[in-house]
């Protein structure tokens, strides 16, 4: 049973505070009745909003909704339909602020962070207006005697995203503008974690013009994500979390004769040469580990140290680390918030402590910081000593902790970061370019950094796991967005 909710109920208030976080479902904001759960903010506990789960009916409804508003959709002129992208550009940087602030309280990252990320989604839209140039295709004259052939890209129809906790603005903008754009039509569920943002951002997005079901929001948990893998109109399916749940979403949809790309999780090793500038290094390295508490698939999570360079590198990092400042994300001045729910937070605690029983020594311990009980606080973490084959060294922790795992010359290195299972990103620290051009050369991840924080690809290139990070064969955003969100189709033409 869904209730039609009326608009003030819709709305969240720039107090980053709502009575309920809704679906919106053939045009309709809805608040679906298929259980709920209150939204907290985990720097304090406070309670920000109440969200009511949708279930296989509300799917059911959006994707027949969708599928109608596709066969309209498509037959609008591209240049026509990235209008609406364009106004929704405009509206999403009118209200920056205001969607970092409901991002920070429902997620707990900073409100620098927040605004970084927005931006992010930002560019996103940017790329997908471009897309009368994008989805162009080819042609050739005489490729037999009186023949023509060119290639065009349409739209396969009805999409679905299914999105993380850690990028809850973000992460949904690397799909739906490009579906969009493409002619598509496309229903989002997003972390039931963390729904306001998001909603936030698809409101934009309705307020821009957009027709009545080209985009669709349905919140809940795996009984939406099952419907939505299962639907016969859906025709592809965007996933971005675990490793272990985008193995099952990949398999799951690709079953049911879906396009799949599925993001999975990452073990991002950080390699550190003697000769590297080791101010600028560290400085790198702590955004990298500890920005977002670590919740980044492109976080760095293991650090190795080649050679001599261990004992200064440490001696710096851990100064630094040990002086950055943990609290609420809203509070100007902190560098570090809290993980995103307590459970996540014990999730943590847990890995620490195997990999202190595992050998580790810890150098700096986050969880000795001092911060609101209330909060899902743990500070910056450094393990040192890590062996290769320790469970901290192989599975991603999604949390501030960085393990050290010494190496003695670069060969060591890049061996040991090929044996991961996980090929998401990796930096190299050094002056020399033929060990940075080595490195980028044999070394088995997707997204190589040299001297880089985060190594994140911009809006206009694939973001490029391997490995258990990526499960498909297109990846995200970029040329591979076109090419995942359309079908080819090559014409050929004899006149007599």
């Amino acid at each position: 049973m869904s209730t039609v909710v009326s608009e003030k109920e819709v709305a969240v208030s720039k107090s980053g505070k709502t009575v309920v976080t809704s679906s919106c479902v053939a045009g309709e904001w809805i608040s679906p009745g298929a259980g709920s759960q209150p939204i907290v903010n985990p720097a304090n506990g406070e309670t920000l909003s109440t969200l009511p789960y949708a279930g296989a009916a509300e799917v059911d409804r959006a994707a027949r909704s969708a599928h109608q508003a596709w066969l309209a959709w498509r037959e609008v002129p591209v240049v026509d339909r990235v209008q609406p992208l364009y106004r929704f550009k405009s509206l999403l940087e009118k209200h920056t602020r205001e969607v970092a602030e409901i991002l920070t309280r429902e997620n707990g990252k900073t409100l620098d962070d927040a605004l970084a990320e927005v931006r992010r989604g930002v560019q996103m839209i940017e790329v997908a207006c471009g897309m009368p140039s994008l989805m162009m295709g080819d042609s050739l004259n005489d490729i037999a005697k009186g023949i023509d052939c060119r290639t065009i890209r349409q739209p396969i129809g009805v999409c679905a995203g299914i999105t993380p906790f850690n990028f809850p603005a973000m992460v949904p903008l690397w799909m739906y503008p490009f579906a969009i754009a493409t002619g598509n039509t496309f229903i989002l569920k997003p972390s039931e974690r963390v729904p306001m943002s998001p909603t936030r951002v698809v409101e934009l997005l309705v307020e821009a013009g957009l027709p009545a079901g080209v985009i669709q929001l349905v919140h809940g948990g795996r009984e939406v994500v099952e419907a939505l893998l299962a639907h016969p109109l859906i025709r592809a399916i965007s996933f971005v979390g675990s490793s272990a749940v985008a193995r099952i979403v990949y398999r799951e949809a690709a079953a049911h004769g879906k396009r799949v790309q599925a993001l999975g999780g990452a073990k991002n090793h950080l390699v550190v040469m003697p000769d590297a500038d080791l101010p600028q290094t560290v400085d790198a390295i702590l955004g990298s580990a500890f920005g977002a508490a670590g919740q980044r698939c492109l976080a760095g999570s293991v650090l190795v140290p080649v050679g001599e360079v261990a004992e200064p590198l440490l001696d710096l990092l851990v100064k630094k680390a040990t002086a950055l400042r943990v609290g609420d994300g809203m509070e100007s001045g902190v560098e570090v918030g809290p993980l995103v729910a307590a459970d996540q937070k014990k999730r943590v605690l847990g890995y620490i402590e195997k990999g202190i029983a595992e050998g580790a020594k810890p150098l700096c311990d986050g969880r000795q910081v001092k911060a609101d009980p209330a909060g899902s606080f743990l500070g910056p973490t450094v393990l040192d000593h890590v062996q290769p084959g320790s469970t901290v060294a192989r599975e991603e922790i999604f949390g501030p902790v960085l393990s050290v795992v010494r190496a003695k010359t670069l060969d060591e290195a890049i061996a040991l970061v090929n044996a991961s299972e996980y090929g998401n990103t990796t930096t190299i620290y050094t002056r020399s370019g033929k060990a940075a051009r080595e490195y980028q050369s044999r070394i088995e991840v997707g997204m190589v950094g040299v001297n880089m924080s985060v190594a994140a690809p911009m809006a206009f290139f694939p973001f490029a796991g391997w490995k258990n990070s990526f499960f498909g064969d297109l990846h995200a955003h970029g040329k591979d967005a076109v090419a995942f969100y359309t079908e080819q189709k090559v014409l050929m033409t004899r006149w007599f």
